[in-house]
């Protein structure tokens, strides 16, 4: 039986086993810096088995939230459980393997050396070799840490994160400074492990990092959510535009009241033939937009109807725009790690 398995009720035989504990559970979790909020009020549950990106620009508070998971730092209010346990007891179980974006490495020991020497401190480890080989590194063992780049660094970084065959693996901008190649064969590699089943967490501020390797996306910034789900379903929650040509009776000022819509969410363009006409539809609206096509359509107001909605690269630039860069985050907060 490993160590992941339910303990079976002996005295109740038929009785079915608990559902596992989520890989990482956070409940209304805030840490300040100061005056600095650098997570706001999170609610969050991975369930065992996910590969989930923490999406959003530097300072959106991803690198803190992940900080709280491996028990580097305590939540200002809220809570955080790791597979069940506090972020500190799962990590010191082996149960948590992480790849950060900074991290010592003793640049004059070899690769296999620096693997070697970490495996040492581990009652149970899956081998020097099988770390290696699983980190892509094989053929980079007998290199100097000091001569490996930035890329083959991470990648070690990885090798030594897999070494006690972690459930749940935590990447912190783990592809910062690689180069194309690299991002690839860092990815190769990370894709075999999440076919293991293991649970990965990874934050980014690359888009197509989450969009190709995510099941599901979570969208932050300023220290909160504004979107969870998986790539396709957060751009098909998203606002939808319906654009057309006015040919109903009265005036289309009036479309955004029958639709329950703000008044500013109708656009009207005169134009020779009908008033061109644009309805946002906001994913919060009390509609939505198939709702409100079917509306104009079957009532004959709009023709020509063009229903638009935002990619999910239009909606991470939406929420990105305006970001102040000079405004503190926990990046640039002395007390928070890098």
């Amino acid at each position: 039986m490993s160590r992941t398995d339910p303990v079976p009720d002996l005295a109740h035989p038929d009785t079915p086993p608990a559902d596992p504990a989520p890989a990482l559970h956070a409940a209304g979790v805030s840490r300040r810096f100061g005056a600095v909020r650098a997570v706001d009020g999170v609610d969050l549950s991975i369930p065992a088995g996910q590969v989930v990106a923490l999406l959003g620009p530097n300072g959106a508070g991803k690198t803190t939230l992940l900080d709280m998971a491996l028990g580097f730092s305590s939540p200002s209010s809220g809570s955080v459980r790791v597979l069940g346990q506090a972020p500190g007891a799962a990590v010191r179980a082996g149960r948590v393997g992480a790849v950060l974006q900074t991290g010592g490495l003793l640049k004059d020991l070899s690769v296999r050396e620096t693997v070697a020497m970490v495996a040492g401190c581990h009652r149970r480890h899956i081998g020097v070799d099988t770390a290696l080989d699983r980190a892509g590194l094989r053929g980079l063992a007998r290199r100097k840490v000091k001569s490996c780049s930035g890329g083959e660094q991470q990648r070690l970084r990885f090798a030594l994160a897999l070494l006690t065959d972690p459930e749940l693996l935590i990447l912190d901008e783990p592809t910062a400074g690689m180069d194309v190649g690299g991002r690839h064969g860092f990815w190769e590699a990370m894709h075999a492990e999440a076919a293991r089943g293991r649970t990965v967490v990874f934050a980014t501020h690359f888009l197509p990092e989450a969009e190709d390797f995510a099941d599901r996306i979570v969208l932050m910034q300023h220290g909160r959510i504004h979107a969870d789900g998986a790539p396709d379903a957060l751009a098909a929650g998203g606002a939808v535009t319906l654009s057309g040509r006015w040919t109903g009776p009265g005036s289309p000022d009036a479309l955004a009241a029958e639709l329950g819509l703000a008044p500013d969410a109708v656009e009207v363009q005169p134009a020779e033939g009908g008033d061109r006409v644009r309805v946002l539809v906001a994913a919060e609206a009390p509609v939505t937009g198939d709702e409100a096509a079917l509306h104009v359509l079957s009532r004959g107001l709009l023709r020509d109807v063009a229903v638009t909605r935002p990619s999910l690269d239009e909606m991470f630039l939406s929420l990105t725009r305006g970001t102040d860069s000079a405004a503190p985050s926990p990046e640039t907060v002395p007390e928070a790690r890098a």
